[in-house]
């Protein structure tokens, strides 16, 4: 079974990534046992929950996989307003596409090989989420497109990419060092300089006042 194999010809969801090959390295490593009663237990999630529905709305990037037919792998960072990888139904993402360097790696790849992954980092909570699927590119559906954009975010949207989940999950917070948006930060420095400017007011208003020991 390969890790493109078709979902229904899969006997566990995760099947999508432990291929053979995985499994065999599982064996070697010492881990089949605990992955197979997860898998006997119910394995992954194949469909959007509540709980991937949240953890998409707070999140204004993410990172997508494709790969061409020879399989050579590709990633692409992607970014947007918190909440830009919308929930189209219960199996469907989906995101508005900008226009960029007009390389068009991404599109190429998915025009030979619909093969898709993508990674989705919540690097101030400490949380990752992995999804397995398809991904399809929809030229011309100005309706779709409309769902997907975002007014408030600049940029020309130029299509729709849609995203078929086969499989999800919520990968451990080992390694994983924090860091925060300007989005995240803004909030916390304008408190500061309020701070500052009180302070440096008080300071003003003592420095203004007479010393007691020069007082006639």
């Amino acid at each position: 079974m390969s890790a493109d194999t078709p979902a229904d010809d899969r006997t566990y969801s995760s099947d999508v990534a432990f291929t053979p090959a995985v499994k065999a390295i599982q064996l070697q490593k010492g881990s089949r046992v605990s992955y197979a009663r997860m898998e006997h237990g119910g394995g992954w999630q194949t469909t959007v929950t509540p709980q991937l529905a949240e953890f998409l709305s707070g999140l204004d990037m993410f990172y997508l996989g494709t790969a061409n037919a020879q399989g050579q792998p590709y990633i692409q960072y992607r970014g947007g307003s918190p909440g830009f990888l919308r929930v189209v139904d219960e199996q469907t993402l989906g995101f508005a596409d900008f226009g960029g360097n007009r390389q068009y790696i991404t599109l190429g790849n998915l025009s030979e090989n619909p093969q898709a992954f993508i990674f989705l980092m919540d690097y101030a909570n400490s949380q990752r989420v992995k999804l397995w699927g398809q991904a399809s590119v929809v030229e011309g559906d100005a309706a779709l497109e409309e769902r997907l954009r975002d007014p408030a975010y600049p940029g020309k949207v130029e299509r729709a990419i849609l995203f078929k989940l086969a499989a999800w999950d919520v990968n451990c917070s080992q390694h994983i060092h924090q860091r925060f948006s300007q989005r995240q930060v803004a909030p916390l420095i304008e408190q500061l300089q309020e701070r500052i400017a009180d302070l440096e007011a008080e300071l003003a208003r003592l420095r203004s006042k007479p010393a007691a020991g020069n007082e006639h």
